[in-house]
């Protein structure tokens, strides 16, 4: 008598149940992998290319302040700059000054457009952050660490705000409102973050109005999607086999 070699149909499809389960895990544990390799290498390729934007952004800037002899510290790395308070305050004021609205007449509309003009730059920047920073030395009459730590943030944070305002008064290209209208955003830091030259804070540098870009990050958002729509999948696959 030959014996038959077939199995009953429970068998069958309890071992595809078994099989998708271990295709399901087997994903799962090249995803805990990847994630730790992305984890440790910092994301590399995210923040090459958030680097790659600030340098563009940053020599665009440098060269069009160069032609309009405009005087403004341009970090080549980070596409950050600095404006001494002295260009646009008098000492311990946030008013102002006709200079300093002179000053932000020319140099906003060259910034503008250093971030703006090119489409593929643009879509990239998530914010623009204008911050205040005063340096360390004491208000006459204050002899409070505290207080005085809270006298240079309000008078940090309304330096940077009067920045942020007037920029709308100057003669930018006004297409780009509706971006900036998003984009900007205003910080206080007080003396926090002093510039030190040999060791010792330099307070005239420390006195300053700086704008930083904000890159987006949407590599590790993208990525992250589309692990959770592998997982989706995976999990209607094996409840598709297991007949639940």
């Amino acid at each position: 008598m030959i014996k038959s070699r077939g199995g009953s149909n429970s068998d069958v499809e309890e071992n595809v149940f078994w099989c998708t389960m271990s295709d399901l895990l087997l994903g799962l544990a090249i995803i805990f992998i990847v994630l730790f390799v992305l984890a440790m290498t910092g994301f590399s390729q995210s923040k090459a290319e958030e680097q790659n934007i600030k340098n563009e952004v940053a020599q665009d800037l440098q060269e069009s302040l160069k032609k309009q002899n405009i005087d403004a510290q341009v970090d080549q790395l980070t596409g950050d700059v600095k404006l001494s308070d002295l260009q646009l305050f008098e000492l311990g004021s946030y008013e102002l000054s006709p200079a300093g609205k002179q000053f932000l007449n020319k140099f906003v509309p060259i910034y503008i457009n250093a971030v703006f003009d090119n489409p593929k730059i643009a879509d990239k920047i998530e914010g623009i952050v204008i911050q205040g920073h005063t340096d360390s030395q004491s208000f006459a009459g204050v002899s409070s660490k505290d207080e005085q730590f809270i006298r240079n943030m309000e008078l940090s944070t309304q330096r940077a705000n009067e920045v942020a305002k007037y920029i709308f008064y100057t003669p930018y290209n006004k297409k780009y409102s509706s971006k900036l209208y998003k984009m900007l955003m205003v910080e206080g830091k007080s003396y926090s973050q002093p510039i030190l030259v040999n060791g010792k804070e330099d307070y005239a540098k420390s006195r300053r109005v700086e704008l930083k870009l904000i890159v987006k990050s949407t590599n590790l958002e993208d990525f992250l999607n589309l692990i959770k729509n592998d997982a989706g999948n995976n999990k209607k696959v094996v409840k598709e086999n297991s007949g639940k």
